[in-house]
């Protein structure tokens, strides 16, 4: 994820005919996988970028402490750090970050060695504490997430972790009445088994949504949202789009996931919040419906989930 990219920023697309949220954005990352020769925007510049572009507003992800302490300071100052009312949040600790917090350290799937690092000393229930205070204290912080399982990563060991912490942060959200922002990589089943015993908060979304259509009917059946970004446009991903032509339409929200997951053309390239703009209209045309009914329906959408900007 720290890995430094070869290019630049992707083209600035045409400004969309009706501004649209981007619901699932890194900003505090962005600078991570930026060439070293390409100068780090600030917040402030991000916000403009991507407001001329159609997309004004956007859901700050912070999903482990560094980030969360990040997205707090952010909140905190405002205004004056470019932070205005375009700006809602959302916390928790991810799947990944809960094993490493639990000191678990065995290899997944991805065949990676676990790399912990010095905020990991930080006990589990006391990174989740953590979360909970956060998410009490301000009310600019709509959602809880991104939280869930990602079997990519981890082993046996891993998911009993992940899956208790994600029960942990399913229950915060419905005791704060928030939304649910979910990560689920390579355990659809697990993660649907959980929402179903624990009972799902009443808002609650697939980030970065990740499956076919009958999981996305599955998820309609639910009144569950689903967040589509730039995978829905890779060439290969005929599910993702089979997906969105399944759901409702009042189901479907737009993020980048910034600075991962650019939309095609520009895999490889670092993502931000204005290249929404571009993953927008990728979507009306799966749907065939006019770019300005799209925009709308997602505008009024993220609304519906997250409250007013």
């Amino acid at each position: 994820m720290g890995r430094k990219r070869e290019r630049g920023f992707p083209a600035d697309p045409e400004p969309l005919p009706v501004p649209v949220a981007d619901n699932h954005t890194h900003l505090d990352a962005i600078a991570g996988v930026l060439p070293d020769d390409v100068a780090v925007p600030t917040v402030e510049e991000h916000l403009a970028r991507a407001a001329a572009a159609g997309v004004d507003r956007v859901v700050q992800v912070g999903c482990d402490l560094p980030g969360i302490d990040w997205t707090v300071e952010l909140l905190g100052a405002g205004a004056a750090a470019g932070a205005g009312p375009g700006v809602l949040a959302a916390v928790a600790i991810h799947p990944n970050e809960a094993v490493l917090h639990a000191g678990v350290r065995e290899v997944g799937p991805d065949g990676l060695e676990p790399d912990p690092a010095p905020h990991h000393a930080v006990a589990l229930d006391d990174a989740l504490a953590r979360v909970a205070d956060v998410a009490r204290a301000h009310d600019r912080v709509r959602a809880i997430g991104e939280t869930g399982m990602d079997l990519f990563r981890t082993g046996p060991q891993g998911e009993r972790v992940q899956r208790e912490a994600f029960r942990a942060h399913v229950a915060l959200a419905k005791e704060l009445g928030l939304a649910l922002q979910i990560h689920d990589r390579d355990a659809h089943a697990q993660v649907i088994d959980v929402l179903l015993a624990d009972g799902a908060p009443e808002r609650t979304v697939f980030h970065c949504y990740s499956g076919d259509e009958e999981m996305a009917a599955l998820a309609a059946e639910h009144g569950w949202f689903l967040s589509f970004a730039g995978p829905v446009t890779y060439p290969r991903n005929d599910h993702l789009r089979a997906a969105l032509r399944t759901v409702p339409l009042e189901l479907v929200l737009v993020e980048t996931d910034a600075p991962y997951l650019p939309p095609h053309p520009y895999r490889g390239q670092p993502n931000a919040p204005y290249v929404a703009a571009h993953t927008v209209r990728a979507m009306a045309a799966v749907l065939e419906r006019p770019l300005d009914d799209v925009c709308r329906a997602v505008s009024a959408t993220s609304e519906r989930v997250y409250g007013a900007w």
